[in-house]
């Protein structure tokens, strides 16, 4: 058995990208492709499949860290907000784009909410179609 953890990220993402735009419930917003993804980003984000790349993203990071919520995401999808002349500094990146992730996920059976603490988990689903994927990348 193959773990996210042993193939490439980049390359895990972009399998899941390709098997998530398959996914009827798993539309873009009309706003997706308009906003900024953070305070730290000057501008949105110029790929086409932004969206299925953040989501699969995000399924990468609940496979790994097994239970996930939007203010850990935030953290880890933030980056240097540059500021002028001052030093940079670290931002959070937006979480209604995270959140709003989260609750199509949930929609398409890929991600439930725990009921014991706050925070996400992958389905049975969710983390069938991950670790396919995973095994996909590893045989390549």
């Amino acid at each position: 058995m193959v773990s996210v953890k042993e193939v490439p990220a980049n390359k895990l993402v972009f399998k899941l990208k390709e098997e998530l735009k398959k996914v009827k419930e798993l539309e873009p917003p009309a706003w997706a492709g308009v906003v900024k993804s953070g305070a730290h980003r000057e501008r949105a984000p110029e790929q086409d499949d932004f969206w299925y790349i953040r989501l699969a993203s995000i399924l990468r990071r609940i496979s790994i860290e097994e239970m996930v919520g939007v203010p850990r995401l935030r953290t880890y999808f933030g980056g240097r907000r540059r500021r002028g002349y001052k030093p940079a500094r670290f931002r959070k990146a937006g979480g209604s784009m995270i959140r709003r992730a989260l609750q199509k996920l949930e929609a398409a059976g890929l991600v439930e909410k725990n009921a014991k603490r706050k925070g996400r988990k992958l389905t049975k689903a969710g983390q069938k179609l991950v670790n396919k994927m995973a095994y996909e990348v590893s045989k390549e």
